[in-house]
């Protein structure tokens, strides 16, 4: 499989990630597909494909629709076109064998209903091997514990795209602590408005600007927790 670090392919990499990017801006679904038989039969990457290219182009027209240049319609019709790529490109990532799969409760906090990029992160880390309790969209923040308690999870992932909601994902820090079970759970957090400042502020354990960051952070905060139980 053509790797994204092989130098000489790296303008063709990047000139295909870019059509995929606009395709999706333009919402030509037809292209999409064509584009997504190409990085199949050329052996680029799946992950990177969307990722770099699939992925990027829903930003795009994220902030056109925050120009208003794009309206929901338009949102949707980009939507679409991305998902024709993800369902080609998703049996094309590798998966990785763990013994046990971990569980991962995502969802998108309580009074925001864009879960596109919530939807991508949970693609990558379905497909790097982890097990996740997907709650959707406007998800209150006693959810987020009560199921991560039941489903005996390990990691609480929450997603928002608009500032009026972000004091959500502090709440389910704060609810944590008084249920005295804030060391039970990591809790990521990430989305359009989200940093990593304020991820610090709140007390999240991690911040991730993007899907495949997403994958990272959740092996390092595992990995990190098993290096705790052994030392």
């Amino acid at each position: 499989m053509m790797s994204n670090t092989d130098e000489s392919h790296m303008p063709e990499l990047s000139e295909m990630y870019d059509k995929l990017a606009n395709a999706v801006v333009e919402m030509d679904e037809d292209l999409v597909s064509e584009l997504a038989d190409e990085v199949i039969n050329k052996e680029i990457d799946a992950f990177e494909a969307i990722d770099k290219g699939l992925s990027k182009g829903m930003t795009q027209a994220g902030k056109l629709f925050e120009e208003e240049e794009y309206f929901v319609p338009e949102l949707l019709m980009c939507a679409d076109a991305m998902n024709v790529g993800v369902d080609k490109l998703k049996p094309y990532i590798k998966v990785n064998d763990y013994e046990e799969k971990h569980k991962i409760v995502i969802g998108v906090i309580e009074g925001d209903t864009h879960d596109i990029g919530k939807n991508l992160v949970k693609l990558m880390l379905e497909n790097a091997g982890f097990e996740l309790i997907d709650l959707g969209r406007d998800v209150p923040p006693l959810k987020f514990i009560d199921t991560a308690v039941n489903e005996n999870a390990e990691i609480i992932m929450i997603s928002s795209l608009m500032t009026t909601t972000m004091e959500g994902m502090k709440e389910v820090i704060d609810l944590l602590k008084e249920k005295k079970l804030r060391n039970q759970f990591q809790i990521c957090i990430g989305g359009g408005p989200v940093s990593q400042s304020f991820a610090n502020q709140i007390g999240a354990d991690g911040y991730s600007k993007n899907a495949a960051d997403a994958v990272r952070l959740v092996n390092d905060l595992l990995n990190s927790e098993r290096k705790k139980r052994v030392s």
